[in-house]
């Protein structure tokens, strides 16, 4: 790394140029799959996921089971943090709520700002070495709460 202290003007454009990335290929690469997808649909993303993620999903949606076994995991210390933190967002956004709010412009003349949901609504929770409960929440809890009726949330299969 490199420390610059009060550098004059004239050594800016030097100090701030980054490196262009090339793009193109990639974009042409995401965009085959993503054609791809559109034309097999579920069985395209079935053999990617298989190829990147070296997991052969039987099912995308955990059952019960799943459920069940992720709790009985889960110690009362991590359980307890993770109810605190979504009463904490949940207070936070519920102050985001606001009723329909109606002004007569002009006598005769009515305008309203209403809040409307987005009906659906996908989620990304990154995985890795570190998967964050709390991105689940961050994100899950404003949609539930701003109405949205079909929440789907995906994550790496590892």
């Amino acid at each position: 790394m490199k420390t610059y202290y009060n550098p004059g003007k004239e050594s800016w454009p030097e100090i701030l140029h980054r490196p262009l990335l090339e793009t193109e290929s990639l974009h042409n690469h995401v965009r085959s799959i993503l054609d791809d997808i559109r034309q097999r649909g579920e069985a395209a993303i079935r053999d990617y996921t298989l190829r990147y993620d070296g997991i052969q999903v039987h099912d995308w949606e955990p059952g019960e089971e799943a459920f069940r076994e992720a709790e009985l995991n889960l110690g009362e210390p991590l359980k307890d943090a993770i109810a605190k933190a979504a009463a904490n967002i949940t207070l936070f956004h519920t102050a985001q709520i606001h009723p329909v709010t109606k002004i007569e412009t002009t006598p005769g003349v009515w305008c309203w700002q209403k809040q409307v949901p987005i009906s659906s609504v996908g989620l990304y929770v990154p995985g890795g070495s570190a998967p964050l409960f709390s991105t689940v929440l961050m994100l899950a809890i404003p949609a539930k709460l701003a109405g949205c009726s079909e929440i789907i949330l995906c994550t790496p299969p590892s």
